[in-house]
């Protein structure tokens, strides 16, 4: 999403627990011809957030839009979900997401509007096994943002969702061996996994003009597994 947005001419903040994650992002931007800056941030910390978005308005002068992407993934039967694993999940996907909106709301102008995109999934509207802390989380970030569209909008603020299928990220490999995507491919009606690019594409369109009067929607690109249920 970032050399995406880069791509089309955004400044772009990259921001990830790992400083040198996100330098070796802003490097490959810049080798293209593209303008971002890297910030290492935990987003579950409310002022590590705020800090590392007013150094990034400072350098730019506002904030446009952001993507509340972070999330920790694990996958268990509920009863082995511990206590810090749900404080962990819930800290980063369901406040960290508030604190982005935060985030922007502190540094946008609002004569020219701005734009949130949360990151849902199917796991919000659909049971899978196992992931009973992940969809917790994802369902309360559907809700939010619709939630937020209606509140923000007034205010010139666009709050929408997408929300993936299966991508083979490294991140979500970690959980998953290549056989365990070979069997989700079969049941993804467009019988293919998703690509980083379908995302990125996604997260363009919901921050361009084209998507001016989108808001509260859950944009799930994800092959059609949330529709087949």
């Amino acid at each position: 999403m970032a050399l995406k947005l880069a791509a089309c001419g955004a400044t772009v903040g990259v921001s990830d627990l790992v400083l040198t994650e996100c330098e070796s992002v802003v490097a490959e931007i810049r080798d293209q011809g593209g303008s971002a800056h890297a910030f290492a941030v935990d987003v579950a910390v409310r002022k590590l957030f705020m800090a590392g978005a007013a150094t990034f308005a400072a350098k730019c002068g506002r904030i446009d839009a952001i993507i509340n992407n972070a999330m920790l993934l694990k996958h268990e039967p509920v009863e082995q979900i511990s206590d810090e694993t749900l404080t962990r999940m819930t800290a980063i996907g369901i406040n960290g997401s508030i604190w982005g909106a935060q985030a922007l709301l502190a540094h946008y102008d609002e004569s020219r509007g701005g734009a949130i995109i949360n990151m849902a999934s199917a796991a919000a509207v659909k049971g899978f096994p196992d992931t009973a802390a992940y969809s917790a989380v994802k369902g309360a970030i559907a809700a939010l943002t619709r939630t937020l569209a209606a509140e923000l909008g007034p205010r010139n603020v666009r709050v929408n969702a997408i929300a993936p299928g299966s991508v083979p990220t490294p991140g979500a490999m970690g959980l998953n061996d290549s056989a365990e995507y070979e069997r989700r491919k079969r049941t993804i009606p467009l019988r293919r996994l998703g690509r980083e690019q379908d995302n990125a594409d996604a997260c363009a369109f919901l921050l361009s003009e084209q998507a001016s009067f989108i808001n509260g929607e859950i944009l799930h690109v994800d092959g059609g597994i949330a529709a087949a249920g």
